[in-house]
Parts: structure tokens; sequence; C-alpha cells
């Protein structure tokens, strides 16, 4: 789980990484300030199975166009879930169309969270 480009909101993150490892997942934080590549390095490096990215700023529009572009030269596979408080429906279809495997807006409760990632991993 990373938090994206030059967005320093970092609370929503931590809540997140805490819900999943409640839930019994495997968590590796890399914290704020994250550039695609370096999202995708670690996530190759780790062998993780699903890629967090947190969003609080508009900065994930032109970043996350590039996080998939290079999860796919990589040929890595691994889906992508973005959560963030500023999402809005319009916001979700987008990251979909850009390959984004699921998306948590700011109502998104913790047990949503969890089943959606299990299932990524399941699939």
């Amino acid at each position: 789980m990373a938090v994206l480009g030059m967005d320093q909101h970092e609370n929503g993150a931590i809540a997140a990484a805490g819900v999943l490892r409640d839930a019994g997942m495997e968590v590796i934080y890399l914290g704020r300030f994250q550039l695609p590549h370096h999202i995708v390095r670690a996530a190759i490096d780790e062998d993780v199975d699903v890629i967090g990215v947190s969003v609080h700023s508009w900065e994930y529009r032109p970043l996350i166009p590039e996080l998939m572009k290079r999860l796919e030269e990589e040929d890595a596979g691994i889906p992508v879930a973005v959560g963030g408080s500023i999402l809005t429906p319009a916001d979700e279809e987008e990251l979909a169309r850009a390959g984004v495997a699921a998306t948590f807006g700011p109502a998104c409760d913790p047990n949503t969270i969890v089943a959606r990632i299990r299932a990524l991993v399941a699939d």
C-alpha cells in the first residue's frame, strides 16, 4: 500500500492498512510520496497479490495510468485497488476504464474493503 505522488494525506492509508492487517492480511506500507515506478518495483520485489493506492488529492489522475502502464510493461499481473475520500462515482468509472480492479470511495465500510480485496486475491 502506498500514497501516490505528492499527496501527503496518509491517515486513510494507515487506517486501511490496519483494517487489512486485522483481517489477517500481510500489508507492506510504502508510505507517502511514492511514484509509479517505486510502487511497481516494490510490488514485484515483495511478490504482492494486490497493490493498494491511497488517493486524497488530484494527482492520481496522471499517475494511475502511468502505474498501470508500468505494471503492463513488467507483465506483473497484479491487480490495483484505489481508495480515497475524494473519489466520486465518476472517478471510480474512470479508474475502472484505466484498469483499476477495485475502488473504495469515502462511504466504503471496512468489511466491504476486506471482502473485495479477498475476492481480488482469489481470482
